[in-house]
């Protein structure tokens, strides 16, 4: 439990997960049901007593009908056409060592975004869904080499490599070494 004042974004994302839960009339015991995610960790995420993770985000982002994308995009302020690179949210998953940057400016009404992910060496992560069936990902490896298997299929990807995918189960991202794995994400909503 933490002892210090949540994180800003940790507060954003857990009241706006809060809000989601409500604005559905489910229950904390309801979308644990849905999710698969323990009622403690619900409700501490959110309070934000603990910081979200990628996994846990992909689940609720899953019962939601949501991307993730959208879903920061949902706890900033204010859309804008033009994000600075400086002013662009970013979101990390230390114990993962995942670090996620939202690089398009946030619009609720458009079904395109482009993100930036950077996996550190070792970093092995497992989405047992995807947050919206059918989305459409085009994943470009910027630098290092990165492992992506999309519904029992492994993909080896080194840098300047481009993977195409429409997601409907599983899919996995391995970032093999030596070095950090960085790439660009163009994600797109059925």
């Amino acid at each position: 439990m933490r002892t210090e004042a949540p994180d800003p974004v940790d507060a954003r994302i857990g009241c706006r997960l809060a809000e989601l839960r409500a604005g559905h009339g489910w229950s904390l015991g309801e979308l644990a049901e849905r999710s698969g995610v323990s009622r403690s960790t619900l409700s501490r995420a959110e309070r934000a007593e603990i910081s979200a993770t990628a996994s846990l985000l992909n689940r609720l982002c899953h019962v939601y009908g949501r991307t993730m994308s959208q879903l920061l995009s949902e706890v900033e302020a204010e859309p804008a056409p033009l994000v600075r690179a400086a002013d662009q949210q970013v979101w990390q998953d230390p114990a993962a060592g995942f670090v996620r940057r939202s690089v398009s400016p946030p619009h609720a009404g458009l079904r395109g975004e482009l993100v930036e992910g950077t996996l550190a060496p070792g970093t092995d992560i497992a989405y047992d869904r995807p947050p919206v069936p059918g989305l459409e990902q085009h994943l470009w490896v910027l630098d290092g080499a990165l492992e992506v298997t999309v519904e029992g299929d492994v993909h080896p990807l080194g840098t300047g490599d481009c993977l195409r995918m429409r997601v409907f189960g599983p899919t996995r991202f391995r970032c093999p070494g030596p070095g950090a794995a960085r790439y660009a994400l163009a994600v797109v909503r059925p």
